[in-house]
């Protein structure tokens, strides 16, 4: 990878990874509903989950995918599926005197496989692989998996420590359900990219 690619490819990671996506506003609502502790374990799962997917679709899935159409276009309605039922949850999430006793926080492994069934980390992923990877061998891909990683943890992380810093004043009923309904509304909204993409 050149120098201009790597630069070039730098700014794509931070960019896709700090702008709003599925992700991000799941860790925020997660950092105001549950704390920053609490939402660890979801935020070391999106960008662990996220670096191996990148591994993953760099090594097979584009052929799979170039090779039956149909598989990709089943991923997209179980991936929207599955998002709309991340935003009833978020809507619906526990006002912040129940939240401790039932609610609970995305654990690693489902952030890991969160990162399946998320357009915006497919999109991301795809470009990641077919536009800045220089080669399709396995080092290469590696490498774009490793600095994607490295940028995609501490850009991720800022939505947490936002919705931890919101929790002060989310300790009000009716403003915690108003902010869990924008962020579900929200969640709803990431989809409009990928849906319009075709």
């Amino acid at each position: 990878m050149t120098l201009d690619t790597l630069i070039a490819f730098a700014t794509f990671c931070f960019v896709s990874s700090i702008t709003p996506g599925p992700n991000n506003l799941m860790l925020m609502a997660s950092g105001a509903n549950f704390g920053i502790q609490r939402t660890i374990p979801h935020w070391l799962g999106i960008g662990i989950g996220f670096t191996a997917m990148i591994v993953l679709v760099g090594v097979g899935l584009m052929q799979v995918f170039d090779a039956f159409p149909v598989a990709y276009m089943i991923l997209k309605i179980l991936s929207v599926a599955y998002l709309l039922y991340l935003a009833w949850k978020i809507a619906n999430a526990a006002p912040p005197g129940d939240a401790d006793a039932t609610g609970t926080p995305m654990t690693f492994l489902q952030a890991c496989a969160f990162q399946w069934v998320n357009p915006k980390a497919w999109a991301m992923a795809l470009t990641a692989v077919s536009v800045y990877t220089p080669t399709q061998d396995v080092a290469a891909i590696l490498l774009t998996a490793l600095i994607f990683g490295v940028i995609n943890l501490p850009a991720c992380s800022t939505w947490m420590f936002i919705g931890q810093q919101m929790r002060r004043f989310l300790t009000n009923p009716a403003r915690l359900r108003a902010f869990n309904i924008a962020m579900a509304t929200l969640l709803v909204a990431s989809l409009y990219p990928m849906l319009i993409s075709g």
